[in-house]
């Protein structure tokens, strides 16, 4: 029998209806896996619930009741436990202040009014963004001794950490299911045993927002576009000119990655810096603040950096929306010394979620999706498709110290929002890049009408010649399956590496399993997670990292069955692709991002 910390948590099970057209960008029909003919998908969620958030009360000034987003759908009800507020923003506000608030919520009560006039596209409807098991869920205190079916192999030992994104406080208007707070989900494994808790990342702007009791932190894809996003972006900034909030200290949600880098696990999104979280003796997590590397790091930090297996460096970029330069390159050693930043030139500021590393070098994606803020002038997003530029990647050497090596190949049409691995072939002069291409590139941000495509590829390089070559590595129709979220053995990351394990985005945006492909051969071999269940990203944990078999380990996934609305951690042998245990969780883990796995010597090792 499962134990568990009493909890202040409760909840209602959502009822859910037949899915309805609704979609994460996309309006067309959803497709079936039956005849594993997917290569062009497009989304299908539940009919959308309405999502009661907490009624909190500002602790500083009453603010104008506010619109939120019409149905009547059944319900979803959460409520969080309160905690200690940390909030400098929490001192009593003077005269001038309380004006200044009740004017700007007035202001913002209009606007909000307004947005909602018009129909909001489905990339900022929180309806279908977070409908389902899209939806948050409040923090669970830890539970020990969970349920296992099957045996729980030896060598997973310590703890299973991955991040999501889990709004605090019901969205207003516009939200993108990106816009959310950072919670990590956490399985600890001790002697056979499991335990699961799951807690926010206390950013700055988590922080705040809790102290005022509502959300006042601009949502960086759901809210901020057209006149309204810069709108609320002047009300944001008077807030602060006010005092009402404070930026200096960032705005980010840390929602997206997660790497345990010089003995700290550190929670990560683009717009900031690291998170420094803490995973205690009894699989308990706690935030123990934002993370500058004593002051090394004065900009942001983008949500997949790369440890270097064989060095244990970490390696990784930066980009400014705003100001050049737009983009930047630096690198810590593995005592988390930072070097200087090199600045790579582009023209505009990128979109910039994922590079790659080799033995050598640094491999930096500058493609078609890009940021102009005059956009939102024009009435229209910042985040935007350019159709008229050339994708290219840029090769550093890995310890360079300018930009002045830096060379260009034009890899034309090609947007990856994520690259798997890339390795050196010295005999043809080549780097070889793994990456899922998707088409459209902007469709996880914009709404389209064209179906999303994923298509695992292998790019080569050339650093002879200046050009590349790009092919699908499924060359098989029957087999082709749109691949996002995954990994290779991360004892590889940089080298030549057999296997790629990638999560089955069909039906997208859900994950019915995850399939490992052989990237020598293109074959595909698929592993399901059952019917009517769904994960996400599967993170490969070797059995043993001195095995000279690539593919000697575990598979590890959350899952959740849409049916009886339960969730749990799936292990599965990465050889032979059978489940070899399921842990049955106390509550339900929503549909989430990126995750790492920490052994129990270097959990015990945390600063």
């Amino acid at each position: 029998m499962a134990t568990s910390s009493p909890a202040t948590n409760t909840w209602i099970k959502p009822k859910i209806s037949m899915p309805s057209s609704r979609e994460f960008g996309h309006s067309s029909n959803s497709i079936s896996l039956l005849k594993n003919k997917p290569n062009k998908i497009t989304c299908s969620l539940q009919a959308p619930p309405i999502l009661h958030f907490p009624k909190q009360q500002s602790s500083n000034y009453q603010t104008p009741k506010t619109n939120t987003i019409p149905t009547s759908k059944p319900t979803t009800k959460i409520s969080h436990p309160k905690q200690e507020n940390k909030s400098s923003s929490s001192s009593p506000l003077n005269l001038v202040q309380k004006a200044a608030a009740m004017a700007l919520d007035a202001v913002e009560s209009v606007l909000t009014k307004h947005e909602l006039e018009h129909p909001l596209p489905k990339t900022a409807d929180p309806r279908v963004q977070i409908s389902g098991n899209f939806a948050p869920v409040p923090e669970n205190p830890v539970t020990q001794s969970l349920p296992v079916t099957g045996k729980i192999p030896k060598c997973v030992n310590g703890v299973y950490v991955r991040n999501g994104a889990n709004p605090l406080f019901e969205p207003t208007a516009g939200h993108h299911f990106f816009d959310g707070d950072g919670m990590v989900h956490a399985v600890q494994f001790k002697n056979g045993s499991a335990s699961y808790a799951c807690r926010f990342t206390e950013t700055e702007r988590l922080v705040q927002e809790k102290a005022l009791g509502r959300p006042v932190f601009p949502k960086a894809i759901g809210e901020l576009h057209g006149h309204s996003g810069i709108a609320r972006l002047m009300l944001f900034y008077a807030r602060g000119v006010f005092g009402l909030v404070d930026h200096s200290n960032g705005t980010g949600v840390a929602n997206a990655g997660l790497v345990y880098f010089n003995n700290r696990l550190l929670a990560m999104s683009e717009d900031d810096l690291p998170y420094h979280v803490r995973v205690t003796a009894n699989g308990d997590l706690e935030t123990d603040g934002r993370f500058d590397f004593d002051g090394q790091l004065k900009s942001t930090m983008i949500a997949h950096p790369k440890l270097d297996p064989v060095s244990g460096e970490l390696f990784a970029l930066s980009y400014d929306v705003i100001q050049k330069p737009y983009l930047k390159y630096f690198r810590f050693s593995k005592n988390g010394e930072k070097s200087n930043d090199v600045e790579i030139p582009v023209e505009d500021p990128t979109m910039m979620h994922d590079f790659a590393i080799t033995e050598k070098f640094v491999v930096i994606p500058d493609q078609q999706v890009v940021f102009k803020m005059s956009e939102m002038i024009r009435g229209g997003s910042p985040v935007v498709y350019d159709k008229n530029k050339v994708s290219r990647f840029g090769i550093l050497d890995k310890y360079a110290k300018d930009g002045s090596g830096l060379k260009w190949v034009e890899v034309p049409d090609c947007f990856c929002f994520h690259l798997w691995n890339a390795w050196e072939e010295p005999e043809t002069d080549e780097l070889v890049v793994i990456g899922s291409c998707m088409t459209p590139p902007d469709s996880i941000f914009n709404e389209c009408d064209e179906g999303l495509e994923s298509v695992l590829s292998e790019i080569r390089l050339n650093l002879k010649t200046g050009k590349s070559t790009r092919k699908a590595l499924i060359q098989n129709e029957e087999e082709q399956v749109n691949l996002e979220a995954g990994m290779v053995n991360r004892n590889k990351l940089g080298r030549k590496t057999q296997y790629a394990y990638l999560a089955i985005a069909e039906p997208w945006p859900k994950v019915s399993g995850f399939a490992k492909v052989d990237l020598f051969t293109g074959e595909i071999n698929k592993f399901f997670y059952g019917d009517n269940k769904y994960g996400g990203e599967p993170l490969f944990l070797p059995r043993d990292p001195n095995s000279k078999d690539e593919d000697d380990g575990y598979i590890l996934a959350f899952v959740h069955d849409e049916k009886e609305w339960k969730s749990e951690l799936q292990i599965v042998n990465a050889m032979t692709l059978k489940l070899e245990a399921t842990v049955k969780l106390p509550s339900r883990v929503p549909y989430g991002f990126h995750g790492t796995f920490i052994n129990a010597k270097d959990l015990a090792n945390q600063a």
